[in-house]
């Protein structure tokens, strides 16, 4: 019998919702197989089966939120007739966490007494705290950064753990007036009533997606745990332009993809991140930790929301590489084919909003790095040029960073250390 697990899609990410199955129990499935699909605010993606076999018990239903290595499902290996026997056993099996799971929802009855934050509050919930088990590195680092007693925080995932959720709920309840709305996705000044909209002939009302809402509260994490900052470069992209142009062709006829402006940035970026390693780095509570691999993630936009995922030691790859990594990792993730690790381990990231006529943004960082790299609309501007005036392919890139570990100064030479390379960009591409 193998468990089938929810994976990790995501550093930061310690839950994940299953909102599809794709076989049924007592069904045939491959290795390899698309089995479930999973949404959370890194991916919206199906998850291939980690063996042959039958689907023998399917653990979680649609629509349910479990941790990262939860066992949602067995698959057995020998045959279905075998394996539809042990399914209900699985079934009592599942119900028992049932009371697990209630228990510690029971013990914080008290919670609405607490809210005004008594003194007596913290022994009545500490059974919760207990029962929450182990903790994820992001629900720590918050903890840590807020001055969160987390004996205080009542535990709504699996089995009462503490979740990322939990602990901004309890920001929440425990700020001052204004910052209340902060863990909604519009925020409004607490004074200020939200207007109460029904459908009808003026309106059209439906829920967030899943993904939708996990975007949502990533970008709210990330901006109340960096402090974010935003220099702007403007790139003389014309040694670039008229490499791309001369090669255009001749690259789509042997590989049968274009050459965008995206790797050449993202060589540059691999060069600067080399020389400036702490725009590589992470920070862990007083800690910082350098990361020796240059993963560059890449912002790809999907219909219903976005993904990053990562290329691996970008570093090591020409521009050739890149583009085919940028569009296999792309089309993979428009088809919903991303494996869970190739989200995983990004240690800087770019977007590319100039690919939709975009001139400048002021990206987010990608929670646990510390700046992002945004690239504008390559056009053809009047510049002057030893006081004379000439037209060039112009770029403006912003670099958001997070001002707690990176300062300005060191934001700026590692900008100046890419523009240095698209502008003198000499490597043939093929």
């Amino acid at each position: 019998m193998t468990d089938v697990v929810m994976p990790q899609m995501g550093e930061s990410i310690v839950e994940g919702t299953l909102t599809k199955w794709l076989k049924k129990a007592g069904e045939r499935v491959e290795r390899d197989e698309p089995l479930f699909e999973i949404s959370t605010d890194k991916v919206d993606t199906e998850i291939p089966s980690p063996a042959a076999g039958t689907l023998a018990e399917v653990l979680v239903e649609e629509g349910k939120t479990v941790g990262i290595n939860t066992v949602v499902a067995r698959i057995s290996e020998d045959g279905g007739a075998v394996a539809a026997k042990p399914a209900a056993p699985a079934e009592k099996a599942a119900e028992v966490p049932a009371p697990v799971a209630a228990a510690p929802v029971a013990a914080p009855a008290a919670v609405p007494a607490p809210a005004p934050v008594q003194p007596q509050a913290p022994p009545a919930e500490e059974p919760a705290a207990e029962a929450s088990g182990p903790l994820s590195p992001l629900v720590r680092k918050m903890a840590r950064e807020n001055d969160i007693d987390l004996s205080r925080v009542k535990g709504t995932g699996a089995g009462g753990r503490i979740t990322k959720q939990d602990v901004e709920a309890y920001l929440a309840q425990g700020a001052p007036a204004a910052p209340v709305a902060a863990p909604s996705v519009a925020s409004r000044p607490a004074a200020a009533a939200p207007p109460a909209f029904s459908p009808g002939a003026k309106t059209r009302i439906e829920p967030l997606s899943t993904m939708r809402m996990k975007i949502a509260e990533h970008m709210l994490l990330s901006k109340r745990t960096s402090a974010h900052v935003t220099t702007i470069h403007r790139v003389d992209m014309t040694k670039v332009a008229k490499m791309r142009e001369r090669f255009k062709s001749q690259f789509q006829a042997n590989h049968g993809f274009s050459l965008t402006y995206l790797p050449f940035v993202t060589a540059a970026a691999a060069v600067a991140l080399r020389q400036f390693p702490l725009l590589n780095a992470s920070l862990d509570g007083n800690n910082i930790v350098y990361h020796n691999e240059i993963n560059i993630g890449i912002a790809v936009a999907l219909e219903n929301g976005l993904i990053v995922p990562v290329i691996r030691g970008a570093d090591e790859k020409n521009v050739l590489g890149l583009q085919r990594a940028i569009v296999d990792l792309a089309t993979r993730a428009r088809s919903r084919q991303l494996k869970p690790d190739e989200v995983l381990g990004g240690t800087f990231s770019i977007t590319n909003f100039g690919s939709f006529g975009s001139l400048v943004g002021t990206p987010i960082i990608n929670q646990p790095q510390v700046a992002i790299l945004g690239v504008g609309t390559v056009d053809k501007t009047p510049v002057v040029i030893d006081d004379a005036i000439a037209i060039r392919s112009i770029c403006l890139l912003s670099l958001s960073f997070d001002h707690r570990l990176i300062d300005g100064a060191l934001a700026d030479q590692f900008m100046t250390k890419v523009k240095q390379v698209l502008e003198g960009w000499a490597e043939e591409v093929l």
